[in-house]
């Protein structure tokens, strides 16, 4: 069959859909990865054929996060939830969320008229993609949306009909009409749920990080991958002390870490570099300069893909964004979490500390001295390891790929029109 995935154009939404795509192409399907022309590097660089969509001016204030670090200064967590909240500040996120889920819009002619000519038979997107799951329909492809992290759009959505319900308005009072319906009414279609939440959802959450929603789910294990590289010899060899990697991620809110802590990227080298271990720190250029000589025991590199170094690691300290965490526990690492909330963040860090497998200092008590205790806890207390162990184990019991690949021909099968 043929398979299309639509990506919404950041590093850290590509990464988790290689995997499964080529899983798709090694079972013999025919897979192309539709993103903004100024992405398509994203997706060459992992051997998967990438198709070009739209005018390079559409989306590029969005395009600019994946190079310009001024950029993800503007990130906040006015989308990151909190389920416990009675607040009625849920109805701020999902105006906000409605606001975001408009951006991909300008894309969707471009979207509909390359289903129409290629004709796929499934199309797997993001859930920043909505206009994917209207030019499937158009095309009568099944379609699936792909989870990169917790369901916050489908959770959002279903208060927002519960609050609807209680208030006894029909479909011309919800606030999601006046995004969907000029997506919808071009190609005579009318709304249904499926436009915001797929015919049925891929998520590669564990099971004790999803939110509590009725839709239709097919679980998948998250195998990471975190980017092509050449990759120094040093990766490969076994350090001589326990290896410790510190990464603030490339495309979220972690580099704003220090700024916020109001501790500098020289203080947390100075704590750790006193304890005996290697730390690799994965920072931008202005973090290396602002250290300038290094201490022996310690490396400052731009980026290494943690898929591949990790297996060399004691203890990884993280900000909670997604693909480190998974990578983290793919290798049985014990994590080190100070949370920059934006999207599932904190989740991932009370996650974490509640299956034993790290700790979590949040960023309004990050100091170079906690940082220094908790990280010698974790190399030295066994249970971590014994945690990072259990969440491992707990990850691959989920289908992994090429389990899915025959469930997605299912699906397929039913739903495509």
């Amino acid at each position: 069959m043929r398979v299309l995935f639509a990506v919404f154009p950041a590093v850290a939404h590509v990464h988790p859909i290689v995997p499964l795509a080529w899983a798709l192409q090694n079972a013999g399907h025919d897979v192309r990865v539709a993103i903004h022309p100024d992405a398509v590097g994203l997706v060459t660089d992992a051997g998967l054929a990438a198709v070009p969509l739209g005018a390079r001016h559409k989306l590029a204030g969005i395009i600019e996060f994946n190079s310009n670090l001024d950029r993800l200064d503007s990130l906040d967590d006015t989308l990151s939830l909190d389920t416990e909240d009675d607040s009625a500040r849920w109805e701020t996120q999902w105006e906000m969320m409605r606001n975001v889920l408009s951006v991909y819009t300008p894309v969707l002619p471009d979207l509909v008229d390359f289903v129409r000519d290629w004709q796929p038979d499934l199309v797997i997107w993001d859930p920043f993609c909505v206009p994917a799951a209207v030019a499937a329909r158009v095309g009568g492809a099944a379609q699936a949306r792909f989870l990169w992290g917790r369901d916050n759009i489908g959770w959002l959505r279903a208060k927002s009909l519960e609050q609807l319900a209680a208030r006894g308005v029909g479909p011309a009072a919800d606030p999601l009409a006046s995004l969907m319906d000029g997506m919808l009414a071009p190609y005579g279609l009318k709304y249904e749920e499926e436009y915001l939440t797929g015919q049925w959802t891929i998520d590669p959450m564990p099971q004790g990080m999803r939110l509590p929603l009725d839709l239709p789910c097919t679980s998948l294990r998250r195998v990471p991958y975190n980017g092509a590289a050449a990759l120094p010899a040093w990766v490969h060899q076994r350090p001589e002390r326990p290896r410790v990697v510190l990464t603030l991620g490339i495309g979220g809110r972690g580099r704003q870490l220090f700024r916020q802590s109001g501790v500098s990227f020289p203080e947390v080298v100075e704590a750790v570099a006193g304890l005996d271990v290697e730390l690799i720190a994965t920072v931008g250029a202005a973090e290396r300069e602002a250290v300038g000589k290094a201490p022996d025991n310690v490396r400052l590199v731009d980026y290494v893909p943690l898929n591949h170094l990790l297996p060399t690691c004691s203890a990884i300290i993280h900000h909670g964004g997604g693909g480190t965490f998974a990578a983290s526990v793919a290798h049985q690492v014990p994590q080190l979490v100070t949370p920059m909330p934006f999207w599932g963040e904190a989740a991932t860090a009370q996650y974490v500390a509640d299956n034993g497998a790290g700790l979590v200092i949040d960023s309004a008590r990050f100091t170079a001295d906690e940082l220094r205790t908790s990280l010698t806890r974790l190399l030295e207390e066994r249970s971590f390891r014994d945690g990072a162990a259990a969440l491992h184990q707990e990850m691959q019991e989920a289908p992994s790929p090429s389990d899915l690949v025959p469930v997605l021909e299912e699906l397929t099968g039913r739903h495509r029109r």
